[in-house]
């Protein structure tokens, strides 16, 4: 995983200082995303300032099979970008007054052994709850796909943790997993209609969908791929690509314009929610980035999430502070697309001075 240097940040807040042209000078980005370019998985970038896109493309294939070009509209497997919208849900809910941040676990998922008595569901969004990884408890000779249900059962037969509930940091697919069973306990719905009916549907982000195979079909699919023997080959579903809380929206730069756009104002969230998700709430134990909050790493004045899957890597980054986002989508193994979008919000900036 690439980390966010603090030079970095340094220098996107000096060069944010001067007010940006509406057409900004070529920073050279196409030059940037060349590796991406031609007949190979490709990438799309979004660039927004001010809330607007000033800096739009797809490069590469989407489908290498049959040639499909990604465009601004592909939906790439988000993988743990999808955290934020699982935690945007729990805030949604709490908003509702249908539970509490503090409400523990259990109340909602009772099936989970003793050693879950005082996780709460704010530990689960912070990655301190301390669960088990469960990843380490699958059965490697087990080909099937697991889903959210599966991962709480395989939960539930686990009665200890890595730490006690509250007293560290353990970054936890697990427990978005058990958070997007939650939402679907405490609405009465199921998660991905959940996330449909509250959050894509009034944003305008039509084609973004928490995907289920055989119950919907991803319009506009970009399919993941790996570099094996100097090929390129579809890598595009693992035994846990249909975990849902964890990882499993498929989105487009044009849709995730329109979440950015909702983090600024109360369209959605009212500003306390948002406020809290933004908010140092738990040191992790990676160096360079010393906080997470709701969904998002936190380093100074950038919010952050990268999402990585067999075939899909991918990045967001914000300075809410300068009004200024890149998305970066891949559908290939690699490289991490995370400095790659530092470059692109430096170059840019650099280029509009």
């Amino acid at each position: 995983m690439y980390r966010l240097a603090p030079l970095c940040l340094s220098a996107l807040s000096s060069l944010a200082m001067a007010a940006p042209p509406v057409t900004p000078p070529d920073p050279g980005i196409d030059a940037l995303l060349q590796r991406y370019d031609g007949q190979v998985p490709g990438a799309a970038v979004l660039l927004l300032k001010d809330g607007q896109p000033v800096f739009r493309r797809g490069y590469g294939l989407a489908v290498v099979e049959d040639g499909t070009p990604v465009s601004p509209t592909s939906n790439f497997r988000l993988a743990s970008v999808s955290k934020q919208f699982t935690a945007a849900a729990i805030l949604l809910l709490a908003e509702d007054g249908t539970l509490t941040l503090d409400d523990p676990v259990k109340k909602w998922l009772p099936s989970l052994p003793a050693v879950a008595d005082t996780i709460t569901l704010r530990h689960l969004l912070i990655h301190a709850s301390g669960l088990i990884d469960y990843e380490d408890l699958m059965d490697p000779a087990d080909t099937r796909q697991v889903h959210d249900i599966d991962v709480l059962h395989l939960l539930e037969k686990e009665n200890r943790t890595y730490f006690a509930p509250g007293n560290g940091y353990r970054y936890s697919n697990g427990g978005y997993a058990l958070l997007a069973l939650v939402v679907g306990k405490a609405s009465g719905s199921d998660f991905a209609s959940f996330l449909r009916q509250r959050i894509f549907l009034p944003l305008g982000m039509t084609h973004t969908l928490a995907h289920q195979d055989g119950v919907d079909d991803v319009p506009n699919r970009a399919y993941g791929y790996s570099e094996i023997d100097g090929r390129w080959e579809r890598t595009d579903q693992s035994t846990t690509s249909a975990v849902l809380g964890d990882g499993g929206i498929y989105s487009s730069i044009d849709d995730l314009a329109k979440w950015d756009a909702a983090l600024y104002d109360e369209r959605l969230l009212r500003r306390s929610s948002l406020q809290q998700a933004f908010s140092p709430a738990n040191r992790t134990d990676e160096p360079d980035v010393p906080y997470y909050g709701f969904g998002w790493r936190i380093n100074g004045q950038a919010l952050w999430h990268s999402g990585e899957s067999i075939g899909f890597r991918n990045v967001i980054v914000r300075y809410p502070a300068q009004k200024l986002t890149v998305i970066m989508l891949t559908n290939r193994n690699a490289p991490e697309p995370y400095a790659m979008a530092i470059d692109i919000a430096r170059r840019w900036l650099d280029a509009a001075q």
